[in-house]
């Protein structure tokens, strides 16, 4: 396929996210597969490239802060998902009054109306997680384990971190990741975080893409022990004027129909380009596994931006921030914080294209 010819629009209407988004395929460098292993055989999965339109629920929010729950009593956003036994699985941020972050577990049978339970499944028990917390969780399932990226903050670095958990509930901290990795925007001290794994191995190595400047990219044999080149070799720059500030990884990526790797991404606006300065909206960009650690296309123009008034107010102000992304029952779900201070969920039914 060549994506230098190809045009994929989303159309805009009034109900579809990110109203004016005629979004086309910009190529964001090229790919070379010198010196990168290939793969085997071809993978294939659900998810295309583009993935949409997606429209946002007219529920939303589906979940908000929870009064009677003091960990969950100021604010709830930041939402990855999964698909276990036939229902969603969706794994919160949620902030008590003095702003520290656990992470919450809700089940829904379709997606949109969740049930959650009355107490956390991880909160901050150490000393990289306080007084901060364990925020922004993703997770994927590979084998019997689920493997979950979150970030803990201990006030003065955020740190990408890893929990593994046979069932949701009960989960084993395997500590930072990268412990004195830092980031072009933040300085020389240690802040890495917004791990998004695939859950695919490709010639018998993980791959994860993190970051919160750039777009980074690790590899693992066994999931648990992770190496990096750090910031010295970018899968992914910002680009666009809608995502000038900075870019992080989104899902966990998936792969696409015609075996490319898709990851969903967030960007943050420098103020140009007509974007309101600080505004976060939603980008897709396309990996090829003949070199998993370069992007070879991305969307010109944002799939999902901040339009209501929950996505334009709140803790952060003008911030749609998507991390869960889940194919149930032939219908995407994509689910994202709004302004930092509720969840909301957009809904893509290639059936009715």
């Amino acid at each position: 396929m060549e994506y230098a010819n190809r045009r994929g629009v989303l159309k805009a209407s009034a109900g579809v996210a990110g109203a004016a988004l005629a979004g086309t395929l910009a190529m964001a460098g090229p790919s070379s597969a010198a010196g990168h292993q290939r793969l085997q055989q071809p993978l294939r999965g659900p998810a295309r490239f583009p993935l949409g339109p997606f429209t946002k629920s007219e529920s939303n929010p589906i979940l908000r802060p929870e009064p009677a729950h003091a960990w969950e009593s100021a604010y709830l956003y930041n939402p990855c998902a999964l698909v276990v036994g036939g229902r969603i699985a969706l794994l919160y941020r949620a902030q008590d009054e003095k702003k520290t972050s656990s992470i919450g577990l809700a089940w829904s049978d379709d997606g949109l109306t969740f049930r959650r339970r009355p107490e956390p499944v991880l909160k901050p028990t150490e000393p990289y997680e306080k007084p901060g917390g364990c925020e922004d969780p993703r997770v994927v399932r590979i084998g019997d384990t689920y493997y979950l990226t979150y970030t803990g903050y201990d006030g003065t670095s955020a740190l990408l971190c890893l929990a593994t958990s046979k069932d949701l509930v009960h989960w084993e901290k395997h500590g930072p990741l990268f412990p004195d990795l830092p980031d072009p925007i933040h300085g020389d001290k240690p802040w890495n975080k917004a791990g998004a794994l695939l859950a695919t191995p490709i010639d018998g190595k993980y791959w994860m893409y993190f970051g919160e400047s750039n777009i980074y990219w690790a590899t693992s044999k066994d999931l648990i022990h992770w190496k990096t080149v750090g910031n010295d070799d970018p899968v992914a720059k910002p680009l666009h004027p809608w995502e000038g500030s900075l870019i992080e990884p989104g899902p966990p990526p998936l792969l696409t129909d015609d075996g490319h790797i898709l990851l969903v991404y967030n960007g943050r606006s420098d103020g140009k380009g007509g974007y309101t300065k600080g505004q976060y909206s939603g980008g897709q960009l396309l990996i090829d596994p003949a070199d998993p650690t370069k992007a070879v296309a991305r969307l010109e123009r944002p799939f999902l931006v901040p339009t209501s008034d929950d996505e334009e107010g709140g803790q952060v102000n003008h911030v749609v921030f998507s991390e869960g992304l889940v194919h149930f029952r032939g219908t995407w779900f994509l689910y994202y914080g709004m302004a930092d201070s509720v969840l909301g969920a957009a809904v893509f039914d290639p059936s009715g294209e």
